[in-house]
């Protein structure tokens, strides 16, 4: 059996995950590492960057300066642990989370941008979207919670959106985090298995299981459209969760010049693993 079909006779409810899966999980969908990056190198990296966030933050205390961070990508994509390796040491009075639900009644019929608006950073304040205003870009129309009339409408209403949050002086990072097909089945069954994460897989996720070129489709389209000089797209491959998570924070950090930034540690930028939007669809592009 080959790795294509053990992918589509897949189940999720085997408790055995097929050893093809697991062998090739890391390395597929052209992943440019063949391990993990190790856990000490990990770990020491990743307190050193949360330092420097530390050093980020009190300067945006003093300059009164705004970040808005959304994250992006695939369920298992491993937005959360992102988020939280971003924020942990971080003083929690400048820095927030959101992840908002499925939309109330009312806010369905509001301006579509409304309920994410009232969520913007005050000044001195970095705030986190655990998805986004982008649900509707891609989430939303593959799963069939909107109609493409909609979809088409925020894909022409988004830039001049980003835009006004520039042009108001938010610092806006976009990051699309990819992950390969193998590796999300992997994440799954791991969740699916785990008593501690069963709560992460959803009736969603579930389905969005066999709707994975639909996925890629409203990806692409999406990271066409809307990368803009006022909200850039970073991609950055994530099938190594411990070398995104840094690559994540690095990039950020890099964006923005504070004082005491450690020079040689933020700028150490890997560029098998982050790129803009346009370098990874012309990359996909020539593997495909």
């Amino acid at each position: 059996m080959n790795l294509a079909q053990a992918l589509d006779g897949f189940n999720l409810d085997n408790p055995q995950l097929p050893e093809i899966i697991a062998k090739n999980a890391l390395t597929s969908g052209d992943y440019p590492y063949r391990k993990k990056q190790k856990a000490s190198l990990y770990e020491k990296t990743l307190l050193a960057l949360q330092i420097e966030l530390v050093k980020l933050q009190s300067h945006l205390n003093e300059s009164a300066e705004r970040i808005v961070v959304v994250f992006e990508g695939r369920d298992a994509a491993g937005k959360g642990g992102t988020i939280k390796r971003y924020t942990e040491n971080i003083n929690p009075r400048h820095a927030r989370v959101v992840a908002l639900p499925k939309p109330s009644d009312r806010e369905q019929l509001q301006w579509y941008f409304q309920r994410y608006v009232s969520h913007l950073p005050t000044a001195g304040e970095t705030v986190l979207f655990d998805r986004s205003w982008y649900n509707r870009a891609v989430v939303e129309p593959v799963m069939g919670f909107c109609t493409p009339e909609q979809t088409e409408a925020f894909l022409n209403e988004v830039p001049n959106f980003e835009r006004m949050l520039a042009d108001d002086g938010i610092k806006l990072f976009k990051f699309w985090l990819n992950i390969s097909r193998p590796m999300q089945i992997k994440r799954f069954h791991d969740r699916r298995h785990d008593p501690l994460k069963q709560w992460k897989l959803s009736p969603v996720d579930l389905k969005a299981l066999g709707r994975w070129d639909e996925y890629t489709s409203a990806r692409d389209e999406m990271l066409t459209r809307t990368h803009s000089a006022p909200g850039p797209w970073t991609v950055v491959r994530a099938n190594d969760k411990r070398r995104a998570r840094l690559a994540v924070i690095s990039h950020v950090l890099s964006a923005i010049d504070y004082k005491g930034r450690n020079e040689a540690l933020v700028d150490n930028r890997d560029d098998k693993i982050i790129m803009s939007a346009p370098e990874f669809l012309k990359r996909i592009a020539v593997d495909e």
